[in-house]
């Protein structure tokens, strides 16, 4: 489990000895930012930009985007405890037992595998089986 925190991104640049231009500034100030977060254990996930409701005069409103960034980090209570992550499910199954092993003149059994029958990528999607039609009847017979 992780817990998650979103800050604004920096608006505007920040001064340093040997940084120069607009974007030079920018790109040190977000990387004060993210270097910052980082030594508080906060590893960086992404940058989103998300729009913001916000009053404009007595009755008006006015939509304005705002860029976020988003770290995240292991729980307390889960990072001592949690095992390694989980492995994911298997795509090949082994059919082993099925199959007896054969000897080849190039070297030691071979065991076949398979993909299992879910993870099929080469197959086109399948549709549900329509209920089969009943013979039409003849008005003659």
């Amino acid at each position: 489990m992780f817990e998650y925190k979103v800050v604004p991104a920096p608006k505007k640049g920040r001064k340093a000895r040997g940084v120069k231009g607009s974007d030079g500034r920018f790109a040190h100030a977000l990387e004060h930012e993210m270097n910052r977060m980082g030594a508080e254990g906060w590893e960086f996930q992404r940058a989103d930009t998300l729009p913001c409701e916000e009053r404009e005069g007595l009755m008006g409103r006015t939509t304005l985007f705002q860029t976020m960034l988003v770290f995240r980090r292991p729980l307390a209570a889960t990072a001592d405890a949690a095992p390694a992550e989980e492995a994911p499910a298997a795509l090949i199954e082994d059919r082993s037992a099925d199959a007896p092993a054969q000897d080849s003149p190039d070297g030691p059994a071979r065991v076949a595998l398979t993909l299992a029958p879910e993870t099929r990528l080469d197959a086109p999607p399948q549709a549900p089986a329509a209920p089969e039609a009943a013979p039409p009847k003849h008005a003659a017979e």
